[in-house]
């Protein structure tokens, strides 16, 4: 490549066909014979040169690799909305999944040559297969290879010049359509049955262990020949030339032949047309093959039979993230923010580039002065000298942001590579650009809400008592429930209340086509998602799906899907009599409660289902708990508290006829704290929940505690009630009773050695889930001794602050200036002792209940 870059051209062997590149003397063209501008996809060395060449050959076409459908699409290059990176896509009409995209950007040759021939008024044609056979391609490669879905079918994947501009991520296999790793000669040797990178042998040919270093040596940092503009496309030529030659196909199998073929018919076409005015954008890989003399017969007989689908085609947004995978959607590209920088500026592209990377830490507060930058500029100048290359690359630039500007520490310099070299830049397309229906009401409901698709990932909070967030709220629902997950729900900062959301929002190019493949539920978000919601309530398999459905339901305002939701439940709730499954589904039930009651959700059908559902719990739980292993335990213990926490939220939102619910789960708890079959961590937990709800006094659940702690208890089976009552949150408990923890502390120290081994795996794992704080406190009670003066009530070990039989007047005193502060001066001014500050204290205490309170509802 070194040595042909300046070269007077390509050699012999490419002479005397009917599609033919430049000729003999660089810059002078045949009569009749297209320009042929081998190029890098998303290279800004091809992109500056194919510019430069388009300039000089002045071309009355221009043809680029690309779907014919995408013809009529081109005029909206030139629009003022259109800014990107973008991508065509196409998708199968009856399977929108299906679906192939084509990413162009800014620095992408391509996009370069599109431009070009809007600005001057030049036909342009795209000259690649058809995408209605690269989608059926893909349908019937689905069928054998079940990762094929996932693989990325552009040759290399790294943005080679033998990389093909379509990315497939559904139903195309490896070797799919969009690939350019293969040639149309079948002449090369039998290890061509191994994918080939061009660049890469090329590199290694050159002395290169990197092929993107060794392409930024010679494309990226020289740029077009002196006073010749077609002198790289040559050069580069003549090295895929001989690559062919060498490996053949490359690997790429039959298809890269169809595509060839199919692109030589179409060349030829714009030659009758246009005559010797035809210029052509290609894969550098595929210029030997546009060059090779081939029948019409022949390639027409390559493309006879094709398997067909109907395809659509639309321009869609794409981002440099997506520009920098190596799998799926990505095109390969390493360093998209570099490249767009490469090409964008004009002069000075270090300096300006590490000015850039001192501004970006700056706003992360680095000390970040002019002298590093400076600094940073002559050691990657110096890195570059010595590393024999002609001017710095991306490898020296980074080196010296990491010595001068991070210390030589690999954490700021990760924000660089992340926010600069790779880039969150999110394409735009026009509103005119075609789409499917639901797409529109989509863009339509983003303006409405201000809610605009972006790349970088934020944090948005929503306050659902405000109509703008609710809107929101609902919109992220309901594309949720369309598979569009644009955003996920995350849990709130600084409040637990049922007005407050919090969401993570992300905008993906692949979300296109899942919006796409939603539209067959319907033409809006709103009827799409209610259709979708219908169609998986009489699917779900289980209750617990459908109880989830209801809630997403609610959350997402879907009215009309709530009935037939609601009555496919109550049909799965009366046939299921698993009391684990009816315990799974109350809870979401009665989370749909609450929320229906901040967004203002008729919810009374949901409430009585609640309650049967409760009832039924209630009669089935009992029987179900008893002769249980270990492993069944737990899992009924989980659904033990589930059904406690839903029936304490089910509050006022029950009819009258269900008023005494509460009072009725308390006497289930009863009987699993009474019943001795039924395990001991239900028997524990049953007996917490009630303590915890007052029904059980403190004395009482001692009594239970020392009866499950007795010695004829087996200790496992004491450890696992333990774990049941304290388990959680119970630390607190033990640290302010101190009976309670002087009950275990003895029963403890009394387990026989045998056994000792097969408790402690059950208290351990108890114990461990305490705060440190609290486990800190209740080393610190047993080291003294806990329980000796009787605990909290009676008398305590002389000299133990905070557990005296009175109050301590001086403690009490040392509270007041806080109190003050608290409730504002006026509100303590005539306080004078510890009677009316506890007074005060109550009364601040009933008033901020009543505040939150009225928040909650």
């Amino acid at each position: 490549m070194g040595r042909t870059e300046g070269a007077d051209g390509a050699d012999g062997r490419n002479e005397g066909d009917g599609v033919t590149g430049v000729d003999g003397a660089l810059g002078r063209r045949a009569a009749a014979q297209p320009l042929l501008l081998g190029v890098r996809h998303h290279g800004p060395g091809s992109a500056r040169a194919v510019r430069a060449a388009l300039e000089a050959a002045r071309p009355k076409v221009v043809l680029i690799e690309g779907p014919p459908e995408a013809d009529a699409l081109i005029p909206l290059a030139a629009e003022e909305g259109m800014r990107p990176p973008v991508a065509l896509l196409a998708h199968a009409v009856d399977e929108p999944g299906r679906s192939a995209f084509w990413p162009l950007a800014e620095f992408s040759p391509e996009w370069v040559a599109l431009r070009w021939a809007l600005e001057h008024g030049v036909p342009t044609r795209f000259m690649d297969l058809p995408a209605t056979h690269t989608l059926a391609w893909g349908r019937d490669d689905a069928g054998t290879d079940p990762d094929a879905e996932k693989a990325e079918t552009s040759g290399d994947g790294r943005g080679s010049a033998g990389e093909g501009t379509a990315e497939h991520p559904a139903g195309a296999g490896s070797d799919g359509a969009g690939s350019d790793g293969a040639g149309s000669d079948g002449t090369g040797s039998p290890e061509a049955d191994v994918r080939v990178d061009p660049l890469a042998v090329l590199a290694e040919a050159a002395g290169y262990d990197d092929p993107e270093r060794w392409w930024e040596d010679v494309v990226e940092h020289r740029g077009p020949g002196q006073g010749d503009a077609f002198a790289p496309f040559a050069a580069l030529e003549e090295a895929m030339g001989a690559l062919r030659e060498t490996y053949g196909s490359g690997g790429g199998g039959d298809r890269d032949l169809v595509r060839e073929a199919h692109m030589r018919l179409q060349v030829r076409a714009a030659q009758r047309e246009f005559g010797d005015g035809v210029a052509v954008v290609c894969g550098a890989w595929h210029v030997p093959a546009l060059r090779r003399k081939a029948a019409v017969a022949a390639d027409r007989a390559l493309l006879k039979g094709l398997p067909k689908v109907k395809a659509d085609m639309t321009w869609v947004p794409w981002t440099h993230r997506r520009l920098s995978r190596f799998s799926g959607y990505g095109a390969g590209i390493d360093a998209p923010g570099w490249y767009a920088h490469l090409f964008g500026v004009s002069d000075r592209p270090v300096e300006r580039w590490l000015t850039k990377v001192a501004g970006l830490l700056r706003e992360e507060d680095r000390i970040v002065s002019s002298a590093h930058v400076i600094e940073a500029v002559r050691l990657a100048e110096t890195l570059a000298a010595m590393r024999g290359r002609p001017l710095p690359g991306l490898s020296e630039t980074t080196d010296a942001v990491r010595a001068v500007m991070c210390d030589g520490s690999d954490v700021p310099l990760a924000l660089v590579c992340d926010r600069l070299v790779v880039g969150d830049v999110l394409g735009e397309v026009p509103e005119s650009a075609p789409a499917v229906p639901l797409q529109r009401d989509l863009a339509r409901l983003q303006r409405r809400l201000r809610l605009k698709p972006e790349a970088l990932e934020r944090e948005l909070e929503l306050d659902l008592r405000k109509e703008t967030d609710a809107g929101r709220s609902r919109l992220l629902h309901r594309l949720g429930l369309l598979g569009v997950g644009w955003g996920e729900p995350t849990d709130s900062r600084g409040s637990t209340g049922t007005f407050r959301e919090t969401w993570r929002l992300r905008w993906e190019p692949e979300l296109s086509v899942r919006v796409a493949e939603a539209g067959v539920w319907g033409t809006t978000v709103l009827s799409a998602a209610t259709a979708k919601a219908e169609a998986d309530a009489v699917g779900a398999q289980a209750l617990a799906d459908v109880t989830a459905l209801a809630e997403r339901c609610l959350l997402a305002e879907l009215t009309d899907a709530l009935p037939v939701v609601m009555r496919v439940l109550a049909e799965r709730a009366a046939l299921d009599a698993d009391v684990g499954h009816l315990a799974q589904a109350l809870p979401a039930l009665v989370r749909s409660l609450r929320y229906g009651d901040v967004r203002g959700t008729d919810t009374g059908a949901l409430a009585e289902v609640a309650a049967g559902l409760a009832e039924r719990v209630f009669v089935g739980l009992p029987p179900a708990c008893s002769a249980l292993d270990a492993d069944g335990a737990e899992e009924m213990r989980r659904h033990v508290d589930a059904v406690h926490t839903a029936v304490g939220l089910l509050g006022d939102t029950l009819t009258a006829g269900h008023a005494d619910l509460r009072l009725r789960w308390h006497g289930v708890l009863r009987v699993l704290s009474g019943r001795d079959t039924v395990p001991g961590v239900i028997r524990g937990r049953a007996v917490r929940l009630l303590l915890d709800d007052g029904e059980v006094e403190q004395e009482q659940a001692a009594r239970l505690m020392g009866l499950a702690l007795s010695p004829g208890t087996p200790p496992p089976d004491a450890a696992a009630w333990i774990e049941g009552f304290v388990g959680g949150g119970g630390g607190m408990l033990l640290v302010h009773d101190e009976r309670l923890l002087a009950l275990v502390d003895a029963w403890l120290t009394g387990v026989p050695a045998a056994a000792f081994t097969d408790v402690l795996p059950l208290l351990r794992r108890t114990f461990s889930a305490y705060e440190p704080g609290v486990r800190r406190t209740l080393g610190e009670l047993v080291r003294r001794g806990p329980g000796r003066g009787g605990g909290i009530t009676g008398a305590t070990a002389a000299g133990v602050p905070g557990f005296a039989a009175d109050l301590d007047q001086e403690r009490a005193d040392a509270v007041l200036p806080v109190l003050r502060l608290l409730l504002g001066s006026d509100d303590v001014q005539d306080v004078d002792d510890v009677q009316d500050v506890q007074a005060a204290g109550t009364a601040a205490q009933g008033a901020l209940g009543e505040e939150l309170a009225g928040v909650a509802r």
